[in-house]
């Protein structure tokens, strides 16, 4: 552990898995970490108990990590740092009540990997409505392969921070960047989110495939026709083709499609094996982004015109009661086609 106390505090909105392992790892780096959470009861036994009970549970939390309920608006601005770890559905209400205080000071970082299904919108889209479009450019986007329980156990990680404003990326790479927590830099925030978002909804696919049994060739020929549907929807949103090949990117979409680790990936394999989409969600016990995600991504490919079949496959199973084996079949007697063309 870190015992030097680094300049600066910063805030961590959420304390679900992503949120209470971050907000672990810049607490035991020595930085000063507030966490927010609605919960009256896990706020209490992060304060008194340096656990949390109902995410990454077996991890002892720094006793210098402070568990809050509450945060004024004007107080944002004290923070050096803001980590958004909220659902992506819960992001607009979250955030709404800083609208009229926050300022460019504070690094506003954004973890969320998700599509708001009421506008189809990414986390940035959703800065810039709320903050305005100056707070947006500055913000940084955090994303990469990385399981919450690996991080907290302080296992070797690499993500990528990025932001149309390098220099920001950059100082949030600071922030985080350990010798077991590798962050490095990048432009492109917008690849970034699409990667991050759809990667999901390709592991619910993913899961699915084993579920019912299929092996590996249809697993790599799954995960390779997924990430080049990321490519194509980020493609015509304006992010670096590049950035689909990095570690937001394949090394993302590989981690969640190959391990019972991702909550997405477990969905589809509970639905490949017969349960049905209700209680398939239900046996989670959390969040999974690719189910809301699935049907805000089927919706904007929609209003972009972007050819997405696997995307569409997975929301007709998931809202639409689809059985799984129709549609893989109806993905494999698809007509064929040139591998390249967009």
């Amino acid at each position: 552990m870190n015992t030097t106390s680094k300049q600066g505090r910063i805030l961590v909105l959420g304390a679900g898995n992503f949120g209470t392992c971050l907000a672990a790892h810049l607490a035991s780096e020595g930085w000063s970490v507030d966490i927010w959470s609605r919960s009256h009861a896990l706020v209490d036994a992060i304060n008194n108990h340096h656990k949390n009970p109902r995410y990454l549970s077996t991890i002892t939390l720094a006793s210098s990590l402070k568990a809050i309920n509450h945060i004024s608006g004007s107080e944002i601005n004290d923070y050096t740092a803001v980590v958004i770890a909220v659902p992506m559905q819960a992001v607009r209400e979250t955030l709404k009540p800083f609208a009229q205080h926050l300022n460019t000071r504070p690094i506003l970082i954004s973890t969320v990997k998700g599509i708001e299904i009421s506008s189809c919108s990414f986390s940035l889209n959703v800065i810039a409505d709320i903050f305005g479009e100056s707070i947006a450019q500055n913000t940084v986007i955090l994303s990469g392969p990385s399981f919450a329980v690996e991080v907290a156990q302080k296992l070797p990680t690499a993500v990528v921070a990025a932001s149309k404003e390098l220099t920001r990326a950059e100082a949030a790479q600071k922030i985080f960047h350990t010798s077991f927590f590798r962050v490095y830099s990048s432009e492109d925030p917008i690849g970034l989110e699409v990667a991050g978002a759809m990667k999901n909804v390709i592991a619910i696919a993913a899961g699915a495939c084993a579920g019912l049994g299929l092996q590996m060739n249809s697993m790599a020929a799954l995960i390779t026709r997924g990430l080049a549907e990321l490519t194509r929807l980020g493609a015509k949103l304006g992010a670096n083709p590049l950035t689909f090949q990095g570690l937001g990117g394949v090394g993302d979409l590989f981690l969640t499609c190959s391990s019972p680790k991702s909550r997405n990936y477990s969905l589809g394999f509970k639905i490949g094996q017969s349960m049905t989409v209700h209680e398939a969600l239900a046996s989670l016990g959390s969040v999974a982004e690719g189910f809301t995600t699935a049907k805000a991504a089927h919706n904007l490919a929609e209003k972009l015109n972007v050819e997405m079949p696997i995307t569409q496959q997975v929301y007709q199973v998931l809202y639409e009661h689809k059985p799984v084996k129709a549609a893989f079949l109806d993905l494999i007697t698809r007509d064929a086609k040139s591998e390249l063309s967009l």
